[in-house]
């Protein structure tokens, strides 16, 4: 404070004060606060101001609960945070981990033969042989996969985004061309930075990217989300200087946002649905929304249900708030932007600052292929790495990985230019035709079936008040059937691809039998195992844990010999 400053205060006439209503009450106020501190030691008045400190950091974190989630909704997330925590607490006692531990291991038994497939006519490869193979022993080695029991690519949920035979067989091609390319070195490789540019700048271009738009190719679109979040944090890091952040998205947003606050240390606010159109409740984004606020997601479309948000009115509250919007369209990919009548959704809605989009699904393009696009390189640039005092040398990257497979980039540029405009136009129609047969189907079974929301893309998720759906699943599975089962609320959705139009006929009598089989028979509400058992165990507060452990065993199975 000033020596003018305090002088001031000295001699400011308080009895001026007494023009006030108030005045009484400050005289006395300032009168016991000078008091205090006169008569106050220095170590009492640090304990004091640190108590202050504490407590009004404290009211301003309740404050801010009870702005975000309301006085009902504070009390259900202490409630299962405490109920969450003594559980976990339980389940770490001596006595109690070790019938847990038992009982996993019970079920992960169940679970493994369904991963790791065993026969004897397969031969084990679990060390280098001394002399390495001649190619017709690679290709004999190869030949006896063919025992293992596959999966009918017709009968799955998404999974396998086929282009076509003549396709693939051209994709091989290219790739066994640049099968040594590598994205890390441009200098070496200059055909491959050509292609990668001009594959993200036909993406910009199908998502009406503004002059200045720009982008990257990724691995995926998880890495596409971990980017954008990325670049979210070091945006505000860096001009708001910010040192905690948070995003907030949907809960049905794809669980990449959740792995990317995992692993940038963000804080992931999951905003609540309108439970009647199953898009983003716009309200509660405005609420959720703090000083702390560097992202807001929205999906085109989300992935359990396949609706759209309201991207437009995402766009309002950005703007308003001056916060970068990101659209996940990486399921919509390259037939959302063909759907007629489609709600505006892409970079000619003026908040969106950037939109991931996977080339690998519906653009059909080898696995391993995504493209994350910013509305200016402003914003691009802090998903960069770049280090200037390496021994090795000057260091710089644009995604997550080092070397990248120019291979990828070269088949997906191929992939682009194969298809071209005219053939994505073709294929989005296919599957949103097959996708609107599902979905009129269901429509014809009120008694068996309803449907989340009004989807109007690929995805069509469906539950039902007969019986429990996850038995459902259970029984299409019977049938060859790989669904994708949801929770929160329980749910079934299948995701149609290029090739459901050879087998939604089918899909559609299993689906009206088994429910009808379910209906007649009964559920068994003590199943023990199976989608039902598994869903239940995870959806449940005291036992999440125990599914968390399950979810780690399945991933150890991927790499058992």
């Amino acid at each position: 404070m000033s020596a003018d400053m305090i002088n001031a205060v000295k001699e400011f006439d308080w009895n001026q004060i007494q023009t006030y209503e108030v005045s009484a009450f400050v005289r006395d106020f300032v009168a016991k606060l000078d008091s205090y501190i006169t008569t106050s030691s220095k170590l009492d008045l640090a304990k004091d101001v640190a108590f202050l400190a504490i407590t009004g950091h404290f009211i301003a974190f309740i404050e801010d609960y009870l702005i975000k989630f309301g006085i009902f909704g504070s009390l259900y997330k202490l409630f299962n945070t405490i109920y969450g925590y003594i559980f976990q607490c339980l389940y770490s006692l001596p006595i109690v981990r070790g019938t847990v531990k038992k009982r996993i291991d019970i079920e992960l038994a169940k679970i493994e033969p369904g991963i790791i497939e065993r026969n004897e006519k397969f031969v084990d490869n679990f060390v280098l042989p001394k002399k390495g193979f001649s190619r017709s022993e690679i290709e004999k080695t190869i030949k006896q996969f063919e025992d293992f029991k596959h999966a009918d690519i017709a009968k799955l949920s998404g999974t396998v985004y086929h282009g076509g035979s003549q396709l693939r067989e051209l994709q091989a091609h290219v790739y066994g061309m640049f099968t040594f390319a590598n994205q890390l070195h441009p200098d070496c490789f200059p055909e491959i930075r050509k292609m990668e540019s001009e594959v993200v700048s036909m993406v910009l271009d199908l998502y009406h990217g503004p002059k200045g738009s720009c982008g990257t190719t990724t691995s995926g679109g998880t890495e596409s989300l971990l980017l954008t979040c990325l670049a979210a944090r070091e945006y505000a890091r860096h001009n708001r200087g910010l040192t905690e952040f948070e995003i907030v998205a949907p809960v049905t947003v794809h669980a990449g946002i959740d792995k990317a606050a995992h692993y940038f240390g963000m804080k992931l606010i999951h905003a609540p649905l309108n439970h009647r159109t199953m898009k983003v409740d716009t309200n509660a984004v405005k609420r959720l929304i703090g000083p702390n606020t560097v992202l807001l997601v929205g999906s085109a479309p989300n992935f359990p249900h396949g609706i759209i948000d309201d991207i437009e009115k995402l766009s309002d509250i950005a703007i308003e708030n001056n916060l970068p919007l990101h659209v996940d369209a990486c399921l919509g990919s390259f037939v959302v932007p063909f759907i007629p009548d489609a709600p505006i959704f892409d970079f000619r809605v003026p908040g969106v600052t950037s939109i991931s989009c996977d080339t690998h699904k519906y653009g059909f393009a080898p696995k391993g292929s995504s493209v994350i696009m910013y509305r200016s390189p402003e914003l691009r640039r802090y998903q960069y790495f770049v280090s200037t005092d390496w021994t090795g040398g000057l260091y710089a990257s644009p995604t997550l990985a080092g070397s990248r497979p120019g291979a990828l980039s070269a088949g997906c540029w191929a992939t682009l230019l194969y298809m071209g405009r005219s053939g994505y136009e073709k294929s989005a129609k296919e599957i949103l035709g097959s996708a609107a047969k599902i979905r009129d189907a269901l429509k014809c079974h009120p008694d068996l079936f309803f449907i989340y929301g009004e989807p109007i893309a690929s995805v069509v998720a469906f539950g039902s008040t007969a019986f429990n759906i996850y038995d459902l699943d259970d029984a299409m599975k019977k049938k060859g059937w790989h669904l994708n089962a949801l929770q929160n609320p329980p749910a079934i959705h299948m995701a149609a691809t290029y090739l459901t139009k050879t087998s939604v006929d089918q899909l559609i009598v299993d689906l009206v039998e088994s429910a009808k089989e379910l209906v007649a028979n009964g559920s068994d509400a003590s199943a023990s195992s199976g989608t039902k058992a598994l869903y239940g165990v995870a959806g449940s507060v005291k036992t999440a844990n125990v599914a968390g452990k399950l979810a780690e065993g399945f991933i150890d199975f991927l790499y058992k010999p």
